[in-house]
């Protein structure tokens, strides 16, 4: 009885841990970044630091008017997944305004100014799940497990 319970409580602290493993966040590298070439080292070190792009596609949008660019609308949307990669992933982007953007961050290293600050990632991850719907159909997004997870999480 007492292996059967403690057999239990290890499979459910398991998938705890596994859930929050499985947050997602939403990236959109936008024109100025595509047009610079950045949008592969912007993936470079999102799986370099362990998280798992499940969802990338380059799009051009005709109706913009749900988004605030000041330029050609097409752009590379991406989805992330791992622990706490929302907060995670807003840390690696840095401040808006690159001028108060960190060295190290994406926006602090390839960045000048707020018009042209290359990126946009989810600010909560109620944000995301409402961006990743917006861009990306269910069969869009890839559930799959990498081999390295096991070398990345405890």
């Amino acid at each position: 009885m007492f292996l059967c319970s403690v057999s239990i409580l290890i499979l459910v602290i398991y998938k705890l841990i596994m859930t929050e493993n499985k947050e997602r966040t939403f990236l959109m590298v936008k024109p100025d970044g595509v047009q610079r070439g950045l949008v592969g080292k912007i993936i470079q070190r999102f799986e370099e630091k362990g998280f798992k792009l499940v969802a990338m596609k380059m799009l051009w949008v005709s109706d913009v008017s749900h988004i605030s660019l000041n330029c050609t609308p097409y752009f590379y949307v991406i989805v992330w997944e791992g622990l706490n990669v929302v907060k995670t992933g807003r840390v690696m982007l840095g401040e808006t305004n690159p001028k108060d953007s960190a060295p190290g961050t994406i926006r602090g290293d390839f960045c000048i100014q707020v018009g042209r600050n290359i990126i946009h990632g989810s600010d909560s991850v109620e944000s995301a799940k409402k961006e990743i719907d917006l861009w990306f159909g269910e069969k869009e997004v890839i559930d799959w497990t990498h081999a390295s997870e096991k070398w990345i999480y405890e």
